[in-house]
């Protein structure tokens, strides 16, 4: 059965219904933000999920991806300071907040970021000396960061983190840098052993103080000691001098005999340890020495007691050819 004509122009009109919807039905995906623009004229962003345009009046502008991203800093020559040439590379991290402005305030917005970011690097690495471009990355990063971050501001982009992968100072400023570093280490050597030595030297002459002291301090006590001594025996010398003195007072001839009689036997003990004296004559009685003997031990007796109240009886001596007993103080002769 032919189509009227009146079927075809509905067929055509619902076709075209549902192309309009079709194009006015518009889906973002999570992670991006599309912009509205409405005869070329910026008027809204849409949001992640299902979204509706009016077709042939509004179109999509910009799409934007609003996760954060990473852009690679090639590497590039730095002049610090001091002079020094070296060469540095760096990786930066941003994140759209605003698809609209940067959309819109920008043109090539990663191209931007990354000359920013190099103009920067320069500038801040150029302020520092090498060893402090060497040793403070952490100071360079934030500084870095700050600068960025604060330049890309109106763009709608937030700079999150600026990182110097490597620096790259010349071989020769590398080696001679090494070589600095030895030195520094052998002169932190030789000071530590000098410092040891000299720790060492202190406390060997302090211990050898304290010796010293100790010695004297023992030589003192010996001496006090010996002096004690001394004053002690000649206080039992001046006592017994003074009981003896006082027997001779008293008119005892024993007394006298006792005098005789230490100053003999210290004779005789003075010539017998003589180094020169090998033979010993001696024209005396024995009978005189006995008899100052006994004369020493009557005196003791008479000093300190015989513990039985008797009279000391006096010392006698056998004669060898009768065997007779004669006191050594009787001036006469005895027969046995």
């Amino acid at each position: 059965m032919p189509l009227a004509g009146l079927d075809i122009v509905v067929i055509a009109f619902v076709v075209l219904v549902i192309l309009v919807l079709f194009a006015g039905i518009k889906t973002v995906p999570q992670g991006y933000r599309y912009t509205v623009e409405r005869f070329g004229r910026y008027t809204r962003t849409m949001e992640p999920g299902l979204n509706v345009i009016i077709p042939f009046i509004d179109k999509i502008g910009a799409k934007m991806n609003v996760m954060e991203q990473v852009l690679d800093v090639p590497t590039q020559e730095v002049i610090t300071r001091d002079n020094a040439s070296c060469a540095a590379d760096a990786v930066a991290f941003y994140q759209v907040l605003n698809a609209a402005e940067a959309a819109y305030q920008v043109s090539d917005l990663q191209s931007a970021i990354l000359n920013l970011t190099m103009t920067n690097i320069r500038s801040v690495m150029g302020s520092m000396d090498l060893d402090e471009l060497l040793s403070n990355r952490e100071i360079i990063n934030d500084k870095l960061l700050r600068v960025v971050d604060e330049a890309v501001g109106p763009w709608g982009i937030k700079v999150t983190r600026v990182e110097i992968k490597d620096i790259q100072p010349p071989k020769d400023l590398v080696d001679a840098m090494a070589r600095q570093m030895k030195a520094e280490r052998e002169k932190r050597a030789q000071v530590l052993e000098a410092e040891g030595s000299r720790n060492a030297q202190i406390l060997r002459a302090e211990g050898a103080k304290q010796s010293a002291i100790l010695q004297a301090e023992g030589q003192r006590e010996a001496a006090f000691r010996d002096a004690e001594a001394r004053e002690r025996l000649a206080e039992a010398e001046a006592k017994a001098t003074k009981m003896v003195s006082e027997a001779i007072a008293a008119g005892d001839v024993q007394a006298i005999n006792y005098f005789v009689a230490q100053k003999y036997t210290e004779a005789m003990a003075s010539i017998g340890t003589a180094p020169n004296s090998k033979i010993v004559l001696m024209p005396m009685e024995a009978s005189s020495l006995i008899g100052s003997l006994g004369g020493i031990g009557a005196i003791a007796r008479e000093v300190f007691g015989d513990g039985g109240g008797n009279s000391p009886s006096p010392i006698r001596q056998t004669t060898p050819r009768t065997g007779a007993t004669r006191n050594p103080f009787d001036t006469g002769r005895q027969e046995g």
